[in-house]
């Protein structure tokens, strides 16, 4: 079982960044694709980015490239991301979600692993 543990939302002005984080409770981190899922009021759970195992391979969904990164410190049993140009319907609950796999999936029910979620509120 791996405890996923995820923090850094808040509140923001449109145009401003937030950085999430998400520590993960396994000896295996490296082993693992991590990703970031969101899910607005009302609105189903989205993917939003995703990272290899090595860091060699992220995936990003249309709407966030070129203003979300996501990295990983595997030293550190923690995954990044970093939002730039927030805007305000990327107001949401971001989850960070773990796949024992290490493959890229978008559909999150195929992820294994689940943190709480913190909130993002980008205001006008």
């Amino acid at each position: 079982q791996v405890q996923l543990v995820a923090a850094g939302g808040g509140l923001v002005q449109s145009g401003g960044s937030l950085r999430l984080s998400c520590v993960a409770s396994t000896r295996t981190f490296s082993s693992y694709h991590m990703g970031w899922f969101r899910q607005a009021p009302g609105k189903e759970r989205e993917f939003v980015a995703s990272i290899s195992g090595g860091a060699t391979f992220a995936r990003y969904v249309g709407f966030v490239k070129g203003r979300f990164t996501i990295s990983r410190d595997n030293g550190k049993n923690t995954v990044y991301l970093q939002m730039n140009s927030l805007k305000p319907e990327d107001t949401a609950v971001y989850y960070c979600a773990a796949d024992r796999d290490d493959i890229p999936r978008v559909d999150p029910t195929s992820w294994n692993y689940w943190g709480q979620g913190t909130q993002v509120t980008v205001s006008s």
